[in-house]
């Protein structure tokens, strides 16, 4: 029988195979077949690879590419970071070439732009997220990035990740055309918002405050009514200087007009204010 961490460790690794198989699909049979680099290591691969084939009729599989340009990037980071920073990102790292070595190289979307940004986006962000799930990365120039932010903190990951993955898309808009640069952005842009959808929870919830001279029946009704729990926080109206028990609860998408209906009978001069809440966990919503 497997311990709770060894079944947490198969599943992380589970899902980073899975996630990593969905890049390589993107990346073989969609980006490359239409011309579009996207950033990342595997975008400078597809742009060396054209490179190579025009000026030295050479054949540089991405898969090779990739790897070998990953290499210098980890050896940087074993001596930076050690080795427990990068064991799970060189295992993802090792599972796309892999990947981007075995799987035929099928034209999805046959040099359709719109097609190859939405669906090579939509592929890219599910597997990045899978990746992220399991606390690894695929390296790259998000582990180039991490790196340089350890010798120059004055700027975030995030500003340094922007200016590599940018030259990378302008090196590709100048090689294949702007029109296949300008949708590779349409890409980026999908991948980016769906990956953090997805670790973000798509379970929206509502957060509700209530300001209420009622609280103790407003609470008393959500909790008997809609089985959820409340918790009264003591407020000042700093106008009237008045002591207010300001209260706060979450509530699912479904039962938001219920919780107003509530309020409005117990209150009908009670002021809400609703919120989104991403992702709630605990107790009638999402396990840990």
């Amino acid at each position: 029988m497997f311990s709770a961490s060894q079944k947490m460790i198969v599943s992380d690794l589970i899902r980073m195979i899975a996630g990593t198989c969905l890049m390589a699909i993107a990346i073989t049979s969609i980006y490359d077949t239409a011309g579009m680099v996207v950033g990342g290591f595997s975008g400078l691969a597809i742009l060396l690879k054209r490179l190579a084939e025009t000026y030295f009729s050479w054949e540089l599989p991405l898969w090779s590419t990739t790897l070998l340009l990953n290499i210098p990037v980890f050896v940087a980071g074993w001596r930076m970071k050690g080795a427990h920073f990068i064991k799970r990102t060189a295992f993802a790292t090792v599972m796309l070439s892999f990947w981007l070595c075995i799987l035929p190289h099928w034209n999805l979307t046959m040099g359709d732009y719109m097609l190859a940004s939405i669906y090579g986006g939509v592929l890219t962000g599910i597997g990045l997220a899978l990746v992220f799930m399991s606390h690894g990365s695929t390296g790259g120039t998000d582990l180039l990035a991490a790196l340089i932010g350890c010798k120059f903190r004055q700027y975030s990951m995030a500003q340094i990740l922007q200016v590599l993955d940018g030259a990378i898309i302008l090196a590709g808009m100048f090689w294949f055309g702007w029109r296949a640069g300008l949708y590779a952005v349409i890409a980026v842009v999908i991948t980016s918002e769906l990956t953090d959808a997805i670790l973000e929870g798509t379970r929206y919830a509502r957060a509700v405050f209530v300001i209420t001279n009622k609280s103790r029946e407003v609470s008393q009704a959500i909790m008997k009514g809609l089985h959820r729990g409340v918790t009264g926080i003591d407020a000042v109206g700093m106008y009237s200087g008045e002591n207010h028990r300001m209260l706060y609860c979450v509530v699912s998408k479904k039962q938001i007009i219920d919780l107003k209906q509530v309020i409005a009978e117990c209150d009908p001069g009670a002021f809400v204010i609703v919120t989104d809440a991403r992702e709630v966990l605990g107790e009638g919503f999402l396990e840990f």
